[in-house]
Formats: C-alpha cells, structure tokens, sequence
C-alpha cells in the first residue's frame, strides 16, 4: 500500500474535511421546510433513566444489563448541531468518525423509535434532507462540524458520474468513471460521486418510525425530499437495462466489487430501489396521493419484473450482481436478501433464500448472518468486515425481509442468536462492535487481523434495544391501528413498563401460573392489544386505567 494509499484511508476512517469552503450548490436544503435549528439541551441519561421504557425478562438478567448499557452510551452521543453547520436537529452520532452517514443514523433511528419522543430520533434524519442538492442528491457523509459533504465525495471537476476510489477496496484503486449503456449520459452533471449515493433507506426509515409514532405531519414533511431524491437516483444511477449501479461503497471489501466495474449493477441497490418506490407508495396512500401511490408501485413491479429476469440464476438459486455486459457476479452476499424486504423475490425463491439463511454452509452460521456465503473461497470466519462479518443493520433487513413473507420464527431466530451474541460478547468485553465473526461469539477482526471499531452506539444499540423489545419481550407496535402486538414467549416473569407508542405510555406485566397466564395493563389511553401465545391470538380493547387479562392453555 502506498503512502498516498493510506492517506486516502485515513483521511475516510477520521472524516478529513479537506477544505472548508463552501459547496457550489447555494440551494440546498431548497425541498426541506425545516431552514433552522431550535436550540434546547441534550438528553441526560441520569434523567431520562426514569422515563425510558424499562424492560422485565427474568430468564436473561444479562440481556437487560446490556439494554441499559446500549443506552447509557447512547446518551453519551447524542449531539447538538455544530455552529455554522447548517444542521437543523439533534442527533446520535454514529461514533465512527468525524461525519455522520445516511446508512447509519436510517438504522439508529430504529432503535431510537423505542423511546420517541424523548430523545432526538427520526428528527436527526433532517441534517440530510437539510443538505439535499436542487438535482435531489443526498450526499451519504457529510462532515459534523462544518455540514459540508465529504470532500472526496463532492463532484467538484463537474464531471458526468464516477466513482473515486473505483469498483475494489477503496485503498486499491483509483478513479474509475461510470458508463451508462444503452442510455444517454445524464444532464446536468451531478453534484456528487457514485462513492456517495448508496443505500437509499430513509423513505424505509420514515415509515418505521411511522409503525411507532403513527405521526401523518412526519410524512407530509418528508414526501417532497424523498420524492426528489429517488428521481436522482433514477437519473443518475440507472443503467440503460433499467437495474442500478453501484460500487466499493455499499459493501467496502466484498468480493464481488470488481464485477462492478465501470457501471455493473447491483442486487443490492436495485432491490433497494424497489423498497424505495414501494414505501413512496405507501407514503403517498397515507398522505391521500393516489395516484402517486399508483405510479410508484407500478415503477415497483415494473423493477421487480427486470431483477426477477436478470439477476436470479437458475443454476445457482440465487440472485447475483451483474456486470456491465450483464453477466453473473458469482460471489453468494447479503446483497441478495434486499429481494426480501423489497418483496422483489417470488415466493418460491423467497424460500430458497430462507432455506440458505438455515444452511450451516452458507449463511446459517454460529452467529447469522454472515455477509459473505461460508462456502466462497474469500470467506472469512472471524469477521472480515464484509468478507464474512456480522452486521446488525444487515441482519436488521434480513429479519424484515423474512417477515415480509411470513417468515416469522426464522426471523425472530436470527434476531435473538444476534441480541445473545451481542450480549455475551459485551459480557467479555464491556462495549459493542462494530461487526461480529459469524462463527464464533465475537467481536469481528479485519482480514489484517486488525480488531473492527469498538464503543459502537450508534448502530450498536439495535440489537441490545430493539431487537430486545421486539423478539425478547416480543412487543410490536403499529400505531396507525392504535394496536399493540405482544407474542408471549417466555415461561417467566415478563413486560415493559413505560413503553411507548402512539403517544401512549402504557405498563404491561404477564406472570405465568400453571396452564394460564396473568397479564396486567396499565395505560394512559385507550388501544388495541393482540396477544399471541403457543399460536393462538387473541385481541383485546384496553381501556385508560387498569386492565387485567388471563389468557389459558
């Protein structure tokens, strides 16, 4: 590696604003409403200790120790906008480096939906929308302190679109221009690399938070810049056969980045362009939009007619990258389970896909899921990053994806093998990672045996919080039904105290007694709570006050 290799490393790992003057485009932010930051104090842990919801699982004490810990370096992070940033809300910083990053504060906010509205969560999504370039680019990293994009990501020799650290593991190559075939080169240039248009998950994030806060004002506020934003990517990432490009970006070191080269597509992005055009959809159903609503699930179904065609192979059973000529990427990645989430795949290959997720050979490790198959040669057991790592953002989408398709008990599988992971390595270690090894219960290392950033809360928290609540107590909202879901799993004492939904603050308490269970509720207000026991459900009306329930064998 050479010196200019590692300068290029470095300066991406700490953020380097490498130049502080002003970004060309003078209207961004112009889709946003929100122009400034109201200024009020950060969280406190000590204080909101006694308003956070607080979690009873008397069969694993060590994954309440760890839901408390998540939190308590959580509120360590939280951030107010730097002076002269231009940022517009609070937020939790990654704790990566120096910029925050669209992939992960989309993730964060899933965790954080847990505890709306007191501490800053879907909000901090507005730093990005606030950011967002007249073409409807959002940049994925953005420097901290001074809300400038990072410097390498800013298309500043106003060239058509190219990618600056190419199509292999950025400290291996250099620039490496895209070609669109069979399809003209847009114009105007855009604003930005392919380096920094990965991942487009905030419309998906939104409507997560909309399952706990059932906030329509949220949505309205929001439809514009995502609308904005998935017309740039449709302009600019496209390839002439309608699938998506994408580079080193998405997954930094995964094998199959090569086949990428000069404008391949990716499994990942197209289906990730799906799950866009889909949640548009549903945004635009909600908001009253019809034909909006019609228009985006007809791009939808359109896509996933392209990516049914092209990118599944029927000799392998599995859904692949293509190359700019169109030709298989025969590398098995998590990028395959997007088909999941974005309900591209059919529902056969749906289940070829859950059946590889069990398959101790490929996916279904000691620790799932791996982002590389345990059978490619570039595999990577003790980590790898993404040659083998277990990432909780990943694992956030497999496990949505699997219940899209009614997939429940292998998804509540994979999350609570993560959460007790997660829990036995901070045990050991006293701290959250930034990756796991999928065949040991670990932090992951890098394939230069270098230890994975540690202290991870951001994205850490998912599992130890959400996963906790979701799949451990077994609590799921969905507050535009003002409903509660709440599958009883455990032979002990369990619940939630404060949890938080709705605008409702409710008390839930289940004790088992021989054949029944004795459940007790308190609630601020009234809702819907349908429990699920050994599969039997059954739906109850919760009244404000005291209710108690026996639910019998």
């Amino acid at each position: 590696m050479t010196k200019l290799h590692i300068l290029a490393f470095l300066l991406i790992f700490w953020g380097y604003p490498y130049g502080t003057f002003a970004q060309k485009d003078s209207l961004q932010g112009c889709f946003f409403s929100i122009k400034n930051y109201n200024p009020k104090p950060l969280p406190n842990f000590n204080e909101a200790r006694n308003w956070l919801p607080f979690p009873i699982y008397d069969e694993n004490p060590l994954w309440v120790e760890t839901y408390w810990k998540a939190w308590e370096m959580a509120f360590k992070n939280f951030q107010e906008p730097a002076e002269g940033s231009g940022f517009v809300s609070q937020f939790l910083d990654p704790a990566f480096n120096a910029n925050i990053f669209l992939w992960d504060g989309a993730f964060i906010t899933m965790f954080l939906n847990v505890a709306h509205p007191l501490v800053p969560g879907i909000s901090s999504l507005d730093n990005f929308y606030v950011k967002q370039h007249s073409t409807g680019e959002i940049c994925r990293e953005i420097n901290r302190s001074t809300g400038i994009d990072f410097e390498f990501w800013r298309n500043t020799e106003n060239q058509p679109l190219f990618s600056r650290w190419g199509f292999d593991e950025y400290f291996n190559q250099y620039r490496s221009d895209v070609v669109y075939k069979g399809r003209e080169v847009p114009s105007p240039n855009p604003e930005l690399t392919l380096d920094a248009i990965n991942h487009p998950i905030l419309a998906w994030a939104e409507l997560e938070s909309y399952k706990w806060t059932g906030d329509k004002d949220r949505l309205a506020l929001v439809r514009i810049p995502l609308i904005k934003y998935y017309e740039a990517l449709k302009k600019y990432i496209r390839q002439g056969n309608g699938l998506y490009i994408t580079d080193w970006a998405s997954m930094d070191n995964s094998p199959r980045n090569i086949c990428l080269a000069r404008g391949g597509t990716g499994i990942d992005i197209s289906s990730e362009m799906v799950l866009f055009a889909r949640n548009l959809s549903e945004l635009s159903g909600i908001l009253g939009y019809k034909e909006d609503e019609e228009k985006f699930n007809n791009e939808a179904d359109n896509l996933v007619a392209l990516i049914n065609s092209k990118m599944w192979d029927n000799e392998k059973k599995f859904y692949f990258d293509l190359t700019i000529d169109e030709e298989f990427c025969h590398h098995k990645t998590i990028a395959a389970f997007w088909t999941l989430i974005s309900r591209t795949a059919t529902s056969e290959r749906a289940k070829i896909l859950a059946e590889q997720l069990k398959n101790p050979n490929t996916f279904g490790r000691l620790h799932p899921v791996p982002t590389l198959a345990a059978d490619e040669k570039e595999y990577f057991p003790n980590g790898g990053y993404w040659s083998g790592g277990v990432w909780v953002m990943t694992n956030t989408m497999v496990i949505k994806g699997l219940e899209s398709y009614g997939y429940n008990e292998l998804a509540e599988s994979i999350a609570l093998k993560h959460l007790d992971a997660t829990s036995q390595v901070f045990k050991e270690t006293g701290t959250f990672w930034e990756n796991y090894a999928a065949d040991t219960i670990e932090e992951g290392i890098n394939t230069n045996g270098a230890a994975v950033v540690k202290d991870i809360v951001g994205w850490g928290a998912l599992a130890p919080v959400l996963y906790f609540i979701e799949y451990g107590i077994g609590l799921k909202p969905n507050a535009p039904q003002n409903e509660l879901v709440w599958k009883l799993s455990s032979e002990k004492k369990i619940g939630c105290k404060r949890f938080r939904f709705n605008n409702h603050i409710v008390d839930l308490y289940a004790q088992p007694d021989g054949k029944r269970i004795r459940i007790k509720v308190r609630s601020d207000d009234s809702f819907k709570l349908t429990l699920i026991k050994d599969g039997k459900v059954k739906s109850y009306e919760i009244l404000k006050g005291k209710t108690k329930i026996r639910m019998d064998d």
